[in-house]
């Protein structure tokens, strides 16, 4: 029998890639929405190819990665010594992005709760009327391509210790960002309705770029508790939400 039907017809096969996929998913999570917060900040009509283009990049990387295996997992040996701790290329591309992510997500904050209106950066076009051209266009696209090193390093690894069949990871990859480029868009367009989910969103964008500085110096932070710190925070602005909305139906009715 031909060694691919064979991998085909194992079901230990199938159950890895479908537990790999949901893995994937689940940390892509914060790529998605880092994605659908600095996506928005463009004119409507840019919004659907950045998308696109950051998920493209994140699946091109992820799968560079898993294509270069052995120098990879060479990250995680230990290039110098600080204070008796050893810092390996791995840490050094985590404390970088996690770094990264804390300025980017507290500078959005900043815009959204602090600035005032008029400071605001307002979405251009390219036929120069106010706002961001082609150059803020790339500009975030290179903003997403950078966290997306990040996070597509920590996917790797993490795909590397429960999966030994590089085309079954190929495959979950795939898979999973296929998922992420339909669940982007409703994402990011209800971010941008609910300006109180976006901070929330940039609050939780805070916490894994704490978590990925902390891993830096091998202080793992499981992501189940930032995800479930997230989800119930989210659980009570639904109820915010639903409560405004209640209200203005009153109104509208009195």
């Amino acid at each position: 029998m031909h060694p691919m039907t064979t991998l085909l017809l194992d079901p230990n096969v199938w159950f890895a890639f479908g537990m790999l996929t949901a893995l994937e998913i689940v940390l892509g999570i914060d790529n998605i929405i880092f994605i659908s917060i600095l996506v928005g900040r463009l004119p409507p009509e840019q919004r659907d190819k950045a998308r696109r283009l950051g998920l493209g990049f994140a699946m091109g990387m992820r799968l560079l990665l898993l294509l270069s295996l052995s120098w990879v997992m060479g990250l995680t040996a230990d290039l110098f010594t600080v204070a008796g701790r050893g810092i390996s290329g791995r840490d050094l591309v985590l404390l970088l992005g996690g770094l990264f992510l804390l300025y980017k997500a507290s500078h959005e904050i900043f815009v959204e709760v602090e600035a005032r209106e008029e400071q605001r950066p307002k979405p251009t076009s390219d036929s120069g009327t106010p706002g961001g051209g082609s150059a803020q266009f790339w500009g975030i696209i290179g903003q997403i391509a950078v966290i997306d090193i990040v996070f597509s390093l920590d996917s790797v690894i993490t795909a590397v210790g429960m999966v030994d069949q590089i085309s079954v990871m190929v495959a979950a990859v795939v898979a999973s960002v296929a998922v992420m480029l339909v669940a982007a868009k409703p994402i990011g367009d209800f971010v941008d309705r609910h300006p109180s989910v976006k901070v929330l969103a940039l609050a939780f964008l805070v916490m894994v770029g704490m978590a990925l500085t902390a891993e830096a110096f091998d202080q793992h932070v499981p992501k189940g508790y930032i995800y479930v710190s997230m989800a119930f925070s989210l659980a009570v602005e639904a109820l915010n939400i639903r409560a405004r909305a209640r209200r203005k139906a009153l109104v509208a009715t009195e």
